[in-house]
């Protein structure tokens, strides 16, 4: 009398065959690569790492959801594409986000609701805010083994706020309030590094120098013999930054603000450029220059690089064929590094474009842009989860077969086609049994990564 299952009911036959459905199926999940993320999970450990970081001030009596199950939860439920927290109230049943945070899918009470983890990401203080991204820089430094020098690429993104969040900033450019995160990644790797929130607006220099020096100071502890290098573009080329990097052994490659000082310093190869552009028929050419340069506010010279490119554009006014003029672009960067303008200019800076796609994983596919917490320390919380979110689908990636055409893919390919799968699960007294689709496209490829995921060791 209590079993409020829905009845059968039919639908239009198939081929004079009548069409039944019913809700008789078993206990069944559809994001069977919720066991792939366990897996990752078991091998990176770092949802544990976050656990372990943030304040645990129950009545440890009480506790009916141990500190590792939340964040697992939540960091899973992200991963399969479930943005928000009140997404819970119906995962908290799901068998097979039971098995990711440890319990039976059955026998297992219920997951944490979305009250319980909305406590939990606004339980942080400033300080514990930011031993969570301590963890993370952890992470990295611990999962990833460095070569000799390593790059690291800086940026920010803009994500829009709705309501009276703290820290949010009307930026004239977006025509919106909102916050500009910042995120530093490991280029070698892809992996994250840390993603701190901060008002919509231009770093400051002192803003730049503070990340760079704790975050490099951090990671030496796990890389004592790596030399690191910087990469931004010219909101992060400032005096301050460069000049601690100089200062402790650090390098950097930041864009560099044109202006009529350093202009007068090419005037001479732009101008052998418009000739040799002149009488030549390509649309575009391009030179490149590396020369010192002191700006007033600098103590030293520094190398600037120069990359000069020359093309016709439409004269003002002008609608015929005939009507255009020469036109030099002029794009400069600073550095510390050694090599030729044009290998620094092409090979070195230019190859931080990649970054704007792993934003793009981060912000876009994870979500990380649902900062809807009144607080600004629950939303640097919630950007250390959506982090390890991507710790975990990027470990996913790595797994996969490098002849396989998902081991570049995007975030939300990997999920629809490992993740985001149905199974059904049954739990015996000894095993618990996960059946996958007869039919499922990937099984082989899901197999193979389950299986390589497991641990090497006896």
């Amino acid at each position: 009398m209590t079993d409020n299952t829905p009845l059968p009911f039919d639908l239009p036959s198939v081929r004079r065959k009548k069409l039944t459905v019913d809700f008789d199926g078993g206990n069944q999940s559809s994001d069977a690569g919720l066991l792939l993320l366990r897996q990752v999970e078991r091998q990176l450990g770092v949802c544990r790492r976050l656990a372990e970081a943030m304040p645990d001030r129950r009545d440890q009596d009480r506790v009916r959801h141990e500190m590792f199950e939340m964040v697992m939860e939540r960091v899973a439920a992200i991963a399969c594409g479930h943005k928000d927290a009140i997404d819970l109230d119906r995962l908290r049943h799901d068998p097979l986000m039971k098995l990711a945070v440890g319990r039976c899918p059955d026998s297992g009470a219920a997951l944490a609701s979305q009250s319980t983890i909305s406590r939990l990401e606004n339980a942080s203080s400033k300080t514990e805010a930011a031993r969570l991204s301590v963890a993370l820089l952890d992470q990295f430094g611990t999962t990833v083994k460095p070569g000799r020098l390593e790059i690291l690429d800086i940026d920010d993104t803009f994500c829009t706020a709705h309501g009276g969040q703290q820290l949010a900033f009307w930026n004239a450019h977006h025509d919106e309030r909102g916050f500009a995160s910042m995120h530093i990644y490991h280029v070698a790797s892809g992996t994250p590094v840390a993603t701190i929130l901060r008002p919509a607006r231009t770093p400051k220099g002192t803003e730049v120098r503070t990340v760079i020096k704790h975050v490099t100071k951090r990671l030496r502890q796990h890389w004592p013999h790596t030399r690191m290098v910087w990469r931004g573009d010219s909101h992060y080329g400032r005096v301050e930054a460069m000049e601690w990097a100089e200062n402790d052994g650090a390098d950097y490659i930041f864009g560099l603000p044109g202006n009529t000082a350093l202009d007068a310093q090419v005037a001479e190869t732009a101008d052998n450029l418009r000739f040799h552009h002149a009488k030549s028929s390509h649309t575009k050419l391009r030179t490149y220059a590396s020369f010192t340069y002191q700006a007033g506010s600098w103590d030293r010279p520094r190398k600037v690089v120069a990359r000069l490119e020359c093309s016709l554009q439409p004269d003002a006014g002008e609608t015929t064929s005939t009507g255009m003029r020469q036109e030099v672009d002029m794009r400069y960067v600073v550095t510390s590094l050694k090599g030729t303008a044009q290998h620094l200019y092409e090979n070195v800076y230019c190859q931080r474009g990649q970054m704007e796609n792993l934003i793009k994983l981060h912000k876009a596919q994870l979500a990380s842009d649902r900062m809807s917490c009144h607080s600004a320390t629950a939303n640097q919380v919630r950007l250390a989860l959506h982090t390890a979110a991507f710790w975990l689908m990027h470990g996913v990636r790595a797994a996969i077969p490098k002849t396989d055409p998902l081991a570049t893919a995007e975030f939300a390919t990997i999920r629809e086609r490992l993740i985001k799968i149905g199974a059904r699960v049954i739990e015996h007294i000894a095993r618990i049994r996960v059946q996958l689709p007869t039919s499922c496209p990937e099984r082989a490829l899901f197999r193979a990564v389950a299986l390589g995921l497991m641990p090497s060791g006896p």
